[in-house]
């Protein structure tokens, strides 16, 4: 999964990837000092993982992980050349999902590109700036696909209908994620590529001070989630800078350090857990002596899909899958115990795999 942190200079884009990744991008008080996207490889951490090699005694164990790449702080006519101009958006186009870090939090000591802090207005111009350059790409594939449309190519037409929908969307300021298109459509509407049909997650990025106070939820922030709510977009709050401190810690020290803010959980794992929302993902396992493994597939894969994660050959050879659900798993406290009170099952092809499955496949090639 590949996740972009996008947002103005100045709000604590790279302060946060810094913090989630230990990647070490550059962080300074002044506008561009992230030229190009930093990638950083975050291991998603899921406790059943260290529950199962304990139970299995397994020699390794493999997290699913998240790619995040920091882009370019973004201006006011960045899709015009204005800022580093459209340096950031072919990265932008490469990722599944955005995460749009907004400050909601004041300090002289840290400039803001536009003088004042507005959350609104910052999100707006970001917004403006992705559709502008949304416009531009459809109106390009638009131009190559008139000679095919006038020619009565009726899959062409059927596009370019299509394309035309979302161009009015566009030019009324709204992204193309706020329309709705059926599943032929939407295999379309992905080839595009287009930016502002991605799924995007709000990061509000508050104080230290708010925090503390317990005032997370402050002005600003409920307006992000008011725009939010209206768009069907993810927020979480965040604390760039309590990121930041957590980074720099041990395990035991980092759940010490979240219990004196009252927090139940870091920043990352909710931006993790969110992301998982947003995108509809959840987690299958395998496990064995030799690994315990967490796989990453999409809500209602079925299993054939599922194990094509794992290998081609095993999705192509597929036969049944042996499952038993992590919970009943560790309720019997071993796996000849769950066997024995018959609570594997054999699924076929038609199994819509559930969160949490521990699966051996059954394959022939």
């Amino acid at each position: 999964m590949k996740l972009g942190i996008v947002g103005l200079p100045n709000v604590g884009k790279s302060t946060l990837f810094n913090a989630i990744t230990k990647a070490g991008a550059e962080s300074a008080n002044y506008p561009f000092c992230t030229i190009e996207p930093n990638v950083g490889v975050v291991s998603v951490r899921d406790k059943r993982l260290d529950v199962l090699q304990a139970l299995y005694n397994s020699k390794k164990v493999v997290h699913t992980a998240i790619e995040f790449y920091d882009i370019a702080g973004l201006v006011k006519g960045a899709s015009k050349g204005e800022g580093l101009g459209n340096k950031f958006l072919s990265h932008i186009r490469e990722v599944e999902s955005i995460v749009h870090v907004v400050r909601c939090f004041t300090d002289d000591n840290i400039i803001h590109v536009d003088g004042n802090v507005d959350p609104l207005r910052d999100i707006d111009t970001i917004n403006l700036e992705l559709i502008f350059s949304d416009l531009d790409v459809l109106e390009r594939r638009m131009e190559k696909s008139v000679k095919l449309v006038r020619s009565g190519d009726k899959t062409a037409k059927t596009e370019y209908e299509i394309m035309e929908r979302i161009k009015v969307q566009l030019e009324a300021n709204s992204p193309a994620r706020t329309l709705e298109f059926n599943e032929e459509e939407s295999v379309f509407v992905s080839s595009l590529f287009l930016i502002t049909s991605k799924p995007v997650l709000y990061a509000a990025n508050i104080s230290e001070e708010d925090l503390v106070s317990g005032n997370s939820e402050n002005d600003m922030v409920k307006k992000v989630k008011e725009f939010a709510a209206n768009e069907n977009s993810e927020v979480i709050t965040v604390c760039a800078r309590l990121e930041e401190e957590l980074s720099t810690l041990e395990d035991d020290e980092k759940i010490e350090l979240l219990n004196e803010y009252g927090l139940e959980e870091s920043g990352l794992d909710k931006l993790i857990h969110a992301s998982y929302k947003l995108l509809g993902l959840m987690s299958f396992l395998t496990a064995g002596v030799q690994e315990i493994r967490a796989w990453t597939i999409h809500i209602g894969t079925k299993a054939p899909a599922a194990a094509g994660k794992i290998h081609s050959d095993i999705e192509r050879g597929f036969i049944r899958a042996e499952i038993v659900s992590y919970d009943k798993l560790i309720e019997c406290g071993s796996e000849a115990a769950a066997k024995e009170k018959g609570l594997y099952r054999l699924e076929g092809k038609e199994y819509i795999m559930q969160d949490g499955d521990v699966v051996n496949f059954r394959f022939n090639v």
